[in-house]
């Protein structure tokens, strides 16, 4: 072909003009600075303040710029990128920022000797002690409502997607709903009208009761949608060779969705084990170790959290004690969710050929 020919070959123009990669950096670089020089010229002393007009400024400007250089329908597409990051960074700084303030008032008090003393017949006001004991109770009581909870949760959850029909199980279903909903401390306060009913003193069991209450209806859920993604054709192959449905369940179904089960338990403990209302009802609390959940009060993480911000009267001893039983619970929450992150990739489906 002659460079004529090329030269006189049209030029598409389906390929307008784009801005560069870089350009959502400079705006948001460019939008941080305008916000900062708003803040000071308008005493804006909070910087919540400017990461909002920061935020604003970088949706706007993003708009404004692709709209002269790409046009309105890909200005359209950047105003929606912009507020899917700007909604990220305002639902990740304050985790970050909660996060950093538990870490570094934490640490003050956060030793061995913290983890492995009991306030005993240290005052609430006075230096040392620890949180054993709140540990010890917390393990307990965590453990007991998953032994009662887990179970039934996914029992039920069996009975709705491999059973249920009809009104029985539209009821079940109804009122797992409403369970899923309901506040802490009515489950605290259903136990406590049956301990009172009988004439009980707080212990450690009746906390687990309650916390059992607000852990079924999540593992409900969680194993329910679990079991709906296992293929029907698993199912057929196995009743095909006329294995009963009881032991297609427990064989072919349980082990092909037991990663989901098992993460949705897990995150379950790690849900109830931030509960304080029905402790606090039930449980009482106890500045001694009691290892018998069965009999007297104990203690808990958080309801040892609460009783120790509530004396400190915002400093002193007890001020440190809280945020270090704080800092020890977010460890184990976080504990929790990476064994349940690691159990599910463990029994993830192999895939291959």
């Amino acid at each position: 072909m002659s460079n004529a020919a090329v030269a006189d070959k049209p030029v598409s123009t389906l390929q307008g003009a784009t801005l560069p990669k870089w350009s959502p950096y400079a705006i948001a670089g460019g939008s941080i600075v305008v916000a900062v020089l708003i803040g000071l010229l308008g005493s804006l002393d909070s910087k919540i303040q400017w990461g909002l007009i920061a935020a604003i400024l970088f949706v706007v400007g993003t708009y404004v710029i692709a709209a002269r250089v790409e046009g309105s329908r890909q200005a359209k597409d950047r105003i929606a990128t912009s507020l899917v990051w700007v909604a990220f960074l305002l639902a990740v700084v304050p985790l970050v920022s909660l996060l950093w303030t538990t870490i570094a008032r934490g640490v003050k008090v956060l030793d061995i000797y913290f983890l492995t003393h009991s306030m005993g017949v240290v005052g609430d006001t006075e230096p040392g002690g620890g949180i054993y004991h709140a540990i010890i109770g917390s393990l307990e009581q965590v453990g007991l409502a998953t032994l009662i909870g887990a179970p039934i949760g996914v029992l039920t959850a069996i009975y709705l997607v491999e059973y249920g029909q009809g009104k029985l199980s539209k009821a079940i279903t109804f009122f797992v709903d409403v369970m899923t909903g309901i506040p802490s401390i009515v489950a605290g306060l259903f136990i406590l009208s049956l301990m009172l009913m009988w004439d009980m003193q707080p212990f450690g069991f009746a906390g687990s009761c309650a916390l059992a209450i607000l852990m079924m209806p999540v593992v409900v859920r969680s194993t329910e949608e679990m079991l709906k993604l296992v293929p029907n054709e698993l199912r057929e192959a196995s009743l095909a060779l006329g294995i009963p449905k009881w032991r297609t369940i427990l064989k072919v179904v349980l082990p092909t969705a037991i990663g989901g089960i098992t993460t949705g338990i897990m995150l379950s403990v790690a849900r109830i084990a931030g509960e304080t209302a029905p402790v606090l009802l039930l449980v009482f609390g106890n500045p001694f170790i009691n290892n018998d959940p069965f009999h007297g009060a104990q203690a808990s993480l958080p309801l040892y959290i609460y009783q120790q911000f509530a004396q400190s009267a915002g400093s002193g001893a007890a001020y440190d004690r809280a945020w270090a039983a704080s800092l020890t619970l977010i460890a184990f929450v976080m504990i929790l969710n990476l064994v349940a992150r690691g159990i599910a990739r463990w029994k993830a489906p192999k895939t291959g050929r």
